[in-house]
């Protein structure tokens, strides 16, 4: 169930700030910036699950390793963008697939605080 709420919670956070970062003029394209685009997504879903995990009464500590799924899946696909082996939609669609289990093996990690929230 915790699962599914991160999930939530991760794409309430995307829309949300979609909408803000859209209302504010600012926004990548994940072909032309897909650096960019990807970090600023990352970061509006990280922002999500921040604040609901906070609400749960996460500690620090889990809810920054949750984030940190977030953000950990580019750190091999930058690389190969650069180097023009994938290009900007590829680094988007391996990144969530990543992002997942990812987000899984944090729960794993803190088995006991997310079977307790």
């Amino acid at each position: 169930m915790h699962y599914l709420e991160m999930v939530v919670a991760m794409f309430a956070g995307m829309f949300a700030l979609g909408l803000l970062w859209s209302a504010l003029g600012i926004g990548f394209s994940h072909t032309r910036d897909p650096e960019l685009a990807y970090l600023l997504m990352a970061f509006d879903m990280s922002v999500g699950m921040a604040v609901w995990m906070r609400v749960r009464g996460h500690a620090w500590a889990g809810t920054l390793e949750m984030c940190a799924a977030m953000f950990v899946p580019v750190v091999p696909l930058f690389p190969l963008l650069w180097l023009g082996l994938i290009d900007g939609m590829t680094v988007m669609i391996l990144a969530h697939v990543a992002m997942f289990p990812l987000m899984l093996a944090a729960m794993l990690h803190r088995r006991d605080e997310y079977a307790h929230c």
